[in-house]
């Protein structure tokens, strides 16, 4: 456990007089900025500068920092604390090429008090997370996860913390996605802990030692977000993350009321990107219950300033990948959809085209499939030129393209671990080509969603033959078995160093002229 004590007009002691009456606590929080440290333009990739002047961008860092540092000054004699919940890496050309550097920088420089690790912190192995959170101030926490066997983490990051802000305790537990060892690569060394009951047990730890004021600071997505405000005693908040989930008062676009209440916990996520600051605005009385919760998150558009130095600091960083980035490589005749909400439960553009692309590179191979983990697809691409930057933004983890061969009960066995979690908007939702296929959600989880699979053969589209054998192209980190993909494991004559999965994506962009993104029925939901 961190303890650690704020300085400045946050955290003036209050007096004796005033330490029994009712307590005031305002909660500024981020989660899953997934590397937007530029600006973004509507489809969450990056913002470029024409947008930037007429006033189309939101987000990155120095907006953040603009309106951290007014809400500071705004609240200056008031109780703040500056909250992230995890996955500041992963999504962008500035992690792909400074892994981790760059976002410690900002997020420093920002001033955030805790930040929750995400599941993405472990995409370059624990030692990513290690050079982290040795470059920034603030603790760094996870509850749910046992690191006494990683000597690269072990004593770097904290259970819990407990904060002093303006004459009161604060502490603050955290919990980490179990299935981070299907979503990233943490290792063998870092055991993963149920997240309820690992929750439990920190509250019990901060109870014993008077602490009557909790947050708990999650990257666990909303749906279990929900279940830990309605199970874990104790709880006063829960600020979350991982499922990119935008929680509005205002927004038709939201998918829930900022705050959602369960019983008498406020439950807040603020979308992802950077394109919000979510802002919660929480009474406690003496006892520290929770009495009053509201607020909204704060959209970060052009009426946002970015700080100066920040952006220019920026600047000089993007300076050396900002050539790479510009490189025009291709044409789109429309939008080429890479929605997270549709992505990962339905066939969409972006699916298609990744799928395809594959599946084109390798034809002459024998491979006859090619699946796309929905999850790898990050981002849309507007119409008109398409940059490698925007490629890069779509297909950021440097995956490479993989082949292999395995029968066809277990391309089957595949589709249903995809199919498996559309209900929790999961990544492992299989984007295909060369293959049909029907699933039907009213079925169980792997107890038959998937129906109707045909592969194309012959010029025919004919029923999958479980024994026969079949080539398939997909990325290295699903052929691994990541997103649950563990049948692909033991594929034969696998080969998992072909080119990385964007230059494939945006040469097959470039020899079609125009591109048109298209669905056409190869994947139906019942």
């Amino acid at each position: 456990m961190f303890t650690r004590l704020l300085s400045g007009a946050a955290a003036v002691a209050l007096t004796a007089g005033m330490a029994s009456a009712e307590y005031k606590l305002t909660i500024l929080h981020t989660n899953d900025i997934h590397s937007r440290v530029e600006s973004i333009n509507k489809y969450d990739s990056t913002c470029g500068a024409e947008d930037e002047a007429a006033g189309e961008c939101f987000g990155g860092v120095a907006r953040i920092k603009t309106i951290v540092a007014e809400k500071r000054a705004e609240l200056a004699d008031q109780n703040v604390l500056v909250l992230d919940a995890g996955d500041p890496f992963q999504g962008s050309l500035f992690y792909t090429t400074y892994k981790g550097a760059a976002e410690a920088e900002f997020m420093e420089a920002i001033g955030y008090d805790v930040m929750a690790v995400g599941n993405h912190e472990f995409d370059d192995g624990p030692a990513a997370l290690e050079k982290f959170v040795d470059a920034v101030s603030f603790p760094v926490i996870s509850g749910n996860l046992d690191l006494s066997a990683e000597p690269l983490l072990k004593g770097k990051v904290g259970n819990h913390v407990v904060l002093e802000v303006g004459g009161e305790k604060i502490g603050i537990i955290s919990a980490l996605a179990t299935d981070t060892v299907d979503t990233s690569s943490p290792g063998d060394n870092v055991v993963f802990q149920d997240e309820i009951e690992s929750l439990k047990a920190d509250v019990a730890a901060l109870e014993a030692e008077g602490v009557n004021k909790i947050i708990a600071l999650t990257h666990v997505g909303l749906p279990k977000d929900l279940d830990i405000a309605a199970q874990v005693p104790g709880i006063d908040v829960v600020v979350g993350g991982h499922s990119h989930t935008l929680l509005s008062n205002t927004s038709d676009r939201a998918s829930g009321p900022y705050p959602t209440m369960v019983g008498d916990v406020p439950v807040v996520q603020a979308y992802a990107y950077s394109k919000y600051l979510g802002e919660l605005e929480l009474t406690f009385d003496a006892a520290g219950k929770v009495t009053a919760a509201n607020g909204e998150p704060i959209l970060l558009d052009a009426s946002i300033t970015p700080d100066a130095d920040v952006a220019a600091r920026v600047a000089e960083m993007g300076a050396p990948i900002e050539e790479m980035k510009q490189r025009i490589v291709a044409e789109t005749a429309e939008v080429v959809e890479g929605s997270r909400d549709i992505c990962r439960a339905e066939e969409c553009a972006m699916g298609n085209l990744v799928a395809d692309a594959m599946l084109d590179r390798v034809k002459d191979q024998g491979i006859t499939i090619a699946i796309q983990n929905g999850g790898g697809l990050r981002a849309s691409i507007d119409a008109g030129e398409v940059t490698m930057g925007e490629v890069l933004t779509v297909l950021p983890f440097q995956n490479t393209l993989s082949t292999f061969f395995v029968s066809g009960q277990t391309v089957v066995d595949a589709l249903e671990n995809g199919v498996s979690q559309v209900e929790e908007g999961k990544g492992r939702f299989p984007q295909v080509a060369g293959l049909k296929y029907t699933f039907d959600m009213s079925v169980a989880p792997n107890e038959g969603r998937v129906s109707d699979v045909l592969v194309h053969d012959g010029g025919e589209w004919i029923a999958i033959d479980p024994a026969k054998t079949y080539g398939l192209a997909s990325n290295n980190y699903v052929r691994g078995g990541g997103d649950g993909y563990k049948m692909f494991r033991d594929a034969e004559n696998a080969y998992d160093f072909g080119p990385d999965l964007a230059d494939v994506t945006a040469e097959f962009l470039a020899k079609n002229g125009a591109y048109k993104p298209y669905t056409d029925g190869r994947i139906t939901r019942k």
